[in-house]
Order: C-alpha cells, then structure tokens, then sequence
C-alpha cells in the first residue's frame, strides 16, 4: 500500500502526520537491514528516518523557519510559494544542520547533535570506511552500527516530542 505525500500547504497537521509515521518505518528499516549487515543500506535508512523528524518538527514551529527564509519563490509548476513552505516540503540536505540549528530554541542541542550525527552517516553511505578520514568519519564498522542503532533509537523516541 501506498501512501502519496501531499505537500505541506495541503494540511500541515497530516503532513506532519505522515513524516512521522515515515520516519519511525526508516528507523526501523535501519534496524532490520543492520540484523543483516547491509551497513550502507541502513545508514540510508537511519539518515531517512532522522530526516523525515527533522521535517516534522521543523513543520511544528514553520515560523522559525519563515523568519529564517522569507520571500516567495517559485514551485516546479511555477506557481509561488513560500521560501519557507519549499523547504519544509523538500527539506535540502545542505539546509539540515541549519534547521536542526534553528530548532535548538526548542528542542535543546540535542536536535543539532543527531543532525550532525545523521549527517556523518548519510557520508558514509556514499564513501564507506575511510581510515584517513577524508571522505567518511568512520573507520571501523562497530562506529557506524553503534550510530545507526543510537540513531534510530532516538528517531523513536523523538517521534513523540
């Protein structure tokens, strides 16, 4: 069964909805895909699952987000929307830490420490181990599973908040 995203400016309150239940079902594909040693696979997953929160929350208090970045811009359809609507809804990974930063006020650090750490795993994805460090911060695999596992837990118990 699929479940087709409406955009924000459709009802925010069942887009949130949805993020939610999105982000707890990456969780825990992270968790079943880590019982099978499909590292990169779950970290995908674990930064998916962390991301879909990261909408939700930051779609909770759009009004940080809107002081942030206002102004219109225009859509794929080019019909104008709010510079804060298009990032709830598309939610840029280069914008991550500074949302997770806009939402310190309130959630604590905590938010922006799980965004760096959704970050670190979602470079992993892409580069794997890297015992120099350039391209990944991970060298050992118990590193990436001991995260994966932190941050899906979190995701779980942030979907309440």
């Amino acid at each position: 069964m699929s479940v087709k995203m409406l955009p924000p400016w459709r009802g925010l309150e069942g887009y949130i909805r949805l993020r939610i239940g999105e982000a707890v079902a990456e969780a825990e594909l992270a968790l079943k895909f880590l019982e099978q040693g499909l590292h990169r696979n779950a970290t995908g997953k674990a930064f998916q699952a962390w991301k879909a929160l990261l909408v939700a929350a930051v779609a909770k208090h759009k009004p940080l987000v809107e002081r942030r970045f206002p102004g219109v811009v225009r859509d794929k359809t080019r019909r104008a929307r709010s510079r804060a609507d298009m990032i709830v809804a598309l939610m840029p990974t280069g914008k991550l830490r500074e949302i997770a930063g806009l939402l310190v006020e309130v959630y604590g650090w905590e938010i922006l420490y799980l965004t760096s750490l959704a970050l670190d795993l979602h470079d992993f994805q892409y580069n794997g181990l890297d015992a120099d460090g350039a391209a990944s911060r991970y060298a050992d695999l118990r590193d990436v599973e001991r995260d994966i596992r932190h941050l899906a837990e979190k995701t779980r118990e942030w979907q309440t908040n």
